[in-house]
């Protein structure tokens, strides 16, 4: 149970509110305690004798509580009750933080998903590296999540592509690649040169670089498989069984603003050729019927307009609506020495991700990807993530960590007393770290809520700034040797959940810098 759960519970013992009713945040300033709640206010009662009996009801979990304004509690957290907790982490090591919200319900996390015309760029991997988190999160809280990538391989695109490898007036994509494609496909129709192409794409430029990202794709799902098992002949019979299909100057429309849609939408064209959109129905009955509870998207700005249309194929399916959950990524300018990089695919003048990472480093190219929410604009700064200082926020991080690892390594090597008296930690900064360090678990809980995975490089920045504030005014290897034995266990205790952030994160955590 987390700190926060135990407040709350504490709260609706003598409240007579119900869980859900009960909201505990974090106040803004340090002197209004580690924990605050308006309940008193939105139950309309006294909040100092409400926050009394909340205090008598875990005396160890609370040094004092506080009311302040019309109807606010705030609470002071024991300096005993901290030290139980540091214990907590010690004994449950790598498990601590791992929650049990998602109940082993199945999610599916489909991200990157990038037409198989080109190497992936820098929007792509802005939603690479947050689906990818957020599966880390979600599997941290308890669910089973999937991440899967939905491969365009037949369509249009397609076609486009094969004639840019022919080079014929009809080619729209141009790069260094093309041309090494035309190398490797002499002739052909555009539409199969486009599909050989795909092919090499996927396998010689997609794959690799997914790969270097850090992320394994549990499936690698086609859009051409679709038509092959015929899921798109049985999603139209099924469609039309539900009287959802009419037809219109030689089309065939599929009735979505019945369902939410913000209008009506082609399946079929005139020419008989299927549009996308059957594609995506027919994959999204897929997904439903492999028993996902949730289903992930994550889609760029572009793609805004087809959240709805989406949505209600979902409920064609009989799929709460409310599960489809579409992340719109902003987009990304990637800025040097002050000045934007511009960039642009069919002009060949993209940014490729394999660039990026060459010049950064993928550590750096991971957390600053995260480090905003998904629906704000990203500016990536490639002279700040290259620079080697506290700075840069994910050189700040890993040398906190490098930092624990070195002082580990140095008490290794003297003569250690094993037994521990937590109650010596009693120091500000000891008792500032170990509040930070037992937030962990409500990082995931609300990312696994919200999934706004910016949260997990903050509270590493925060981690790491309270820890190097500990290490000032702390001595850890004193001549004291009970204190020393203490505050060595608080830095283990650091190191564990460093470790765990970084790795959620998909960052490496490096012993020594």
């Amino acid at each position: 149970m987390t700190t926060r759960q135990e407040i709350i519970k504490a709260i609706e013992r003598v409240s007579g509110a119900r869980r859900k009713e009960i909201a505990v945040d974090y106040p803004e300033k340090k002197e209004h305690g580690d924990y605050a709640t308006n309940v008193a206010l939105r139950l309309r009662k006294n909040p100092q004798a409400l926050g009394l009996k909340i205090k008598n009801s875990n005396k160890q979990l609370f040094e004092k509580v506080e009311t302040a304004g019309p109807g606010f509690i705030n609470f002071f957290i024991s300096k005993e009750y901290l030290q139980k907790k540091l214990k907590e982490i010690l004994e449950s090591k790598e498990k601590f933080g791992k929650l049990a919200t998602g109940r082993g319900r199945k999610v599916n996390a489909e991200f990157i998903s990038a037409n198989p015309t080109g190497p992936l760029t820098l929007g792509n991997g802005r939603g690479g590296f947050c689906g990818d988190v957020l599966a880390n999160v979600l599997q941290r809280a308890g669910f089973k999540a999937e991440r899967e990538y939905y491969i365009n391989d037949m369509g249009e695109q397609i076609k486009k592509l094969g004639h840019s490898v022919l080079g014929d007036p009809e080619a729209v994509y141009r790069g260094e690649y093309i041309v090494r494609l035309r190398k490797k496909i002499k002739k052909g129709k555009a539409e199969e040169v486009g599909e050989r192409a795909a092919q090499i794409i996927l396998k010689e430029m997609i794959k690799p670089t997914i790969r270097r990202m850090r992320i394994k794709f549990d499936n690698w799902f086609s859009e051409k498989s679709l038509y092959r098992t015929k899921e798109t002949k049985k999603t139209l019979a099924f469609l039309r069984k539900r009287g959802l299909l009419y037809e219109k100057e030689s089309a065939l429309w599929f009735k979505s603003s019945k369902l939410g849609d913000d209008k009506d939408r082609v399946l079929i064209k005139a020419d008989g050729q299927p549009t996308y959109f059957l594609s995506d129905i027919a994959y999204l009955g897929n997904k439903i019927g492999r028993g996902f509870k949730i289903l992930f998207f994550f889609w760029g700005a572009d793609h805004f307009g087809y959240v709805n249309r989406v949505k209600a194929a979902a409920e064609v399916f009989g799929f709460n609506r409310h599960n489809v959950k579409i992340i719109i990524m902003q987009l990304v300018r990637l800025v040097r020495k002050g000045k934007e990089v511009k960039m642009a695919k069919r002009a060949g003048t993209y940014v490729t991700l394999d660039e990026l990472v060459d010049e950064v480093g993928l550590d750096a190219a991971r957390f600053f990807f995260l480090s905003r929410a998904p629906d704000s604009h990203l500016n990536f700064d490639l002279d700040l993530a290259k620079e080697r200082s506290e700075n840069n926020p994910v050189y700040y991080v890993q040398y906190a960590y490098a930092r624990i690892c070195s002082i580990i390594r140095k008490s290794e090597k003297q003569n250690r007393k094993p037994k521990i008296n937590f109650k010596l930690l009693s120091h500000p900064k000891e008792l500032a770290l170990i509040k930070q360090l037992i937030k962990f678990p409500e990082v995931i809980e609300d990312t696994a809520k919200d999934y706004q995975v910016q949260r997990l490089p903050q509270y590493a920045i925060d981690l790491a700034t309270v820890f190097h504030q500990f290490y000032r005014d702390c001595k850890v290897l004193t001549e004291d040797p009970s204190l020393k034995e203490a505050r060595l266990a608080l830095v283990s205790a650091a190191e564990i959940i460093f470790k765990k952030t970084l790795s959620l994160m998909g960052i490496s955590a490096p012993k020594k810098m």
